[in-house]
């Protein structure tokens, strides 16, 4: 029986976290370079939201953004948006030396998890960069689960979805038998297939499975 837990670790280990940084101000990169990697975290910068974009054209990213709310072209909001439209839940801190209450408003409707106003300290950075890497880790595991239940669900016959479908909602097997037009052994025999192709170890823990893919 496959382990949901192991497939999620295997998964998420593949990818290293990394913080992203944009930011046109050559000084500011590399001043924000320096003190994310004296942490001994890994850290890619970018002059501007066209560079990162072809970044992630190159394979899928993890970790965090810290961007510059002000960029030349697209500006970090416009990059914010663009991602979002992607699909790319990366978590984004947006940096800026103008913030106001609306801007601030716009970047968390755009996506982002935090906004902060220069000048900052080191350790502010740093914390909001830990907690986005957090949130990042959290919700690839999220994802991976998810994923590891639809592959796990397309494995599954068309009979033995339609039992699936009838046993999370509490049927019994005589009820789905005759729902079906089925005899009790085959139903049972469908969802013995159900159980072992879902690497469900219980009802409950099928259940679970199903509420989470939304069925």
């Amino acid at each position: 029986m496959l382990d949901t837990q192991e497939l999620v670790l295997d998964s998420t280990e593949s990818l290293q976290p990394v913080v992203y940084v944009v930011d046109d101000d050559p000084d500011v990169r590399d001043s924000l370079c320096w003190l994310i990697e004296s942490v001994e975290q890994a850290v890619e910068a970018f002059g501007c939201a066209d560079d990162f974009l072809a970044r992630l054209e190159a394979g899928p990213v993890a970790g965090c953004l810290v961007a510059d709310l002000r960029l030349p072209g697209m500006s970090g909001l416009e990059l914010a948006e663009k991602l979002r439209a992607m699909e790319c839940r990366i978590p984004i801190i947006m940096i800026t030396g103008h913030g106001d209450v609306t801007a601030a408003v716009k970047a968390f409707k755009t996506g982002c998890v935090d906004f902060i106003e220069k000048p900052f300290s080191d350790q502010a950075l740093l914390d909001r960069v830990r907690d986005a890497l957090a949130r990042d880790q959290d919700q690839r595991i999220v994802e991976q689960h998810l994923e590891t239940i639809r592959q796990r669900m397309s494995r599954l016959t068309p009979r033995e979805s339609e039992v699936m479908s009838m046993v999370v909602v509490g049927k019994l097997n005589k009820q789905i038998a005759s729902e079906l037009g089925l005899s009790h052994k085959t139903v049972e025999v469908h969802r013995a297939h159900v159980m072992e192709k879902m690497g469900a170890s219980s009802l409950a823990d099928l259940v679970r499975m199903a509420a989470a893919a939304g069925m």
